[in-house]
């Protein structure tokens, strides 16, 4: 798994500037109020995502949606879209209101932001501790 979130980071920061990257690493997934899933197909790990509270005493049921990733050679065939189904209905169960999430603004981000848009994600303004950033987009859905 370390190596898996690891390649996650290094790929962000290839192809976001410095300033841009808000991808969590090991420890940032630890943090308190934070929950992380991992996908696998026949012992591979092909996939994972977190859900991190936004700010309880702020925005109480807010969360945001965090290191979503499909290992590379399996991209397209689904992975991604079942892991965000799992966790929309994890924050549901949770009794969260709201996911938003950040992703970049790039042409490689392209297909994570029509697979947001596919599931009900809409543009909003940044959220939490995010300020505007032309290499970010923020998506929202209520629950």
């Amino acid at each position: 798994m370390a190596a898996f979130l690891q390649a996650h980071l290094d790929q962000m920061r290839a192809t976001s500037p410095p300033g841009s990257v808000h991808a969590l690493d090991l420890d940032g997934l630890r943090a308190p109020g934070t929950r992380f899933w991992s996908a696998y197909d026949g012992g591979e790990l092909v996939g994972c995502a977190a859900l991190a509270l936004v700010d309880p005493e702020r925005e109480p049921g807010h969360g945001e949606l965090k290191s979503m990733r499909t290992a590379p050679h399996r991209v397209r065939e689904g992975i991604a879209g079942r892991l965000l189904v799992h966790v929309l209905a994890e924050a549901r169960a949770a009794g969260l209101t709201r996911v938003s999430l950040e992703t970049g603004s790039q042409d490689f981000f392209a297909p994570a932001r029509a697979l947001y848009a596919r599931h009900g994600f809409v543009a909003c303004p940044p959220f939490g501790d995010y300020r505007p950033d032309p290499h970010s987009t923020f998506l929202t859905r209520p629950l």
